[in-house]
C-alpha cells in the first residue's frame, strides 16, 4: 500500500448537492412548501342522492364521470360512493359498447 495516497481527496463531501435526495424537495423548493395540488372534487348535484341511478342513454351526464383521454375517473377524485361508482362505471362500458361515449379521444 502506498502510504502517501490520501483516501479522502478523491471524494467530495460537499452536501449542497441536492440531486441524492430523497425527501422530494429540490433547489427549486428548499423547504417542501410545493404541494400535490388539486384535492377531492365534489360530485355533482344530481350525483348528490344516493338513489341516484346512472342511465348509459345520456352521455352528458356520464361525460363528466371521463377524463379528457377517455379513462374513467377514479372514486377518490369523483367524489362518489362505492355503489355510485360501481353503477357509473358499468353504465360507461355500456354506452361505449353502442356507440354513445368514445374509447378513446380522436387525434
Amino acid at each position: 500500500m502506498n502510504e502517501d495516497y490520501d483516501q479522502d481527496q478523491d471524494f467530495d463531501y460537499d452536501d449542497s448537492d441536492d440531486r441524492g435526495r430523497r425527501d422530494g424537495r429540490g433547489e427549486s423548493d428548499p423547504l417542501g412548501l410545493k404541494r400535490r395540488r388539486g384535492g377531492k372534487k365534489r360530485p355533482p348535484p344530481f350525483a348528490a342522492d344516493p338513489d341516484f341511478k346512472f342511465d348509459y342513454k345520456d352521455p352528458q351526464k356520464l361525460r363528466y364521470f371521463i377524463t379528457d383521454r377517455g379513462k374513467i375517473v377514479p372514486r377518490r377524485i369523483s367524489g362518489l360512493n362505492a355503489k355510485q361508482q360501481r353503477s357509473v362505471t358499468l353504465a360507461i362500458k355500456r354506452a361505449r359498447n353502442i356507440a354513445l361515449l368514445p374509447y378513446t379521444t380522436a387525434r
